[in-house]
């Protein structure tokens, strides 16, 4: 048997814990890696995988081994890389996950000088604002806005992003415009971001003093949408908190206008996320150094 293409097939039904998504993601008829898996144990002389009618577990010695393919299946993915890459330049699929925002107003528009420089890289793109577990989903890399919770990915930051606090014109009309942090007790609302995770509505945040202070407002309206929070500011619903680069057009147009600019809130990380690697994949490499030269236009 092509023991290298058994371990690549175990080790995928291993990460996904289905057979049936292993076989999805590499294209494969799910009988081919029920088989393969059938003789690879038979040679090994174990059992690797315990299968039940919803889920693939994998037995203490299919740890073992698991271990040993993924160390061997990455050296040797390395070594056939590096000598691509010497000869014919960065190639291959990408798979990435971005902000909605972000893809639409900065990376997707500045594409055409990446594909300029690497012809010959594929890039896969999903948004949204969704916990991506990047093992289980194929995802070579995420960009993410905001602090982020502690994790085994690694992190490199590409930028951090101005935000202001703002309001339509309709909205300050109706409501008056507050000149000082107290003056928001005075009937405000606020337009309530929940995060899509813990589903818990998060107060507004400003520097006072270079010190963080949270104010929570009552709100008509809890998203977890960022498309959702601006149309909902827009739509006069109440005070948000945004990146100066999304409403710049709204700005111009007197949409929307900044208030309490002495008391700006916390600016954003951005952060681009990948598993921890020996040694990056040259095209994974080129993709975050050029997301760092691009994000540094903001």
């Amino acid at each position: 048997m092509d023991r290298l293409h058994a371990m690549r097939v175990f080790a995928r039904i291993v990460e996904l814990r289905s057979f049936t998504a292993a076989a999805d993601d590499m294209n494969l008829p799910r009988a081919t890696l029920t088989h393969t898996i059938k003789r690879l144990e038979a040679e090994l002389g174990v059992q690797l995988l315990q299968r039940t009618t919803r889920r693939v577990n994998v037995t203490r010695d299919g740890e073992t081994y698991y271990a040993h393919c993924q160390r061997l299946l990455t050296d040797l993915d390395e070594v056939e890389a590096s000598f691509r890459d010497t000869v014919q330049g960065p190639r291959g699929r990408l798979r990435i996950d971005l902000p909605a925002s972000l893809s639409r107003m900065m990376v997707i528009p500045a594409l055409p000088s990446f594909y300029a420089a690497y012809p010959q890289i594929e890039l896969d793109i999903s948004t949204g604002d969704r916990f991506v577990n990047l093992v289980q989903e194929g995802v070579d890399c995420v960009l993410r806005i905001g602090e982020l919770a502690d994790s085994e990915l690694v992190g490199r930051r590409v930028a951090v992003l101005p935000q202001i606090t703002v309001a339509s014109a309709a909205y300050l009309r109706k409501h008056g415009v507050p000149e000082i942090l107290a003056d928001l007790q005075e009937g405000h609302l606020a337009v309530n971001w929940a995060s899509p995770t813990t589903r818990r509505a998060e107060p507004l945040e400003f520097l006072v003093n270079r010190k963080k202070r949270g104010v929570m407002l009552p709100g008509r309206i809890t998203v977890s949408s960022t498309d959702a929070y601006m149309a909902a500011c827009l739509a006069g619903l109440g005070i948000a908190q945004l990146s100066r680069y999304r409403i710049s057009e709204h700005l111009v147009k007197g949409q929307l206008r900044e208030i309490l600019p002495a008391s700006p809130p916390p600016t954003l990380p951005v952060t681009v996320l990948y598993p921890q690697q020996k040694r990056l994949p040259t095209r994974l490499r080129v993709f975050v150094d050029w997301l760092v030269e691009l994000m540094a236009t903001v």
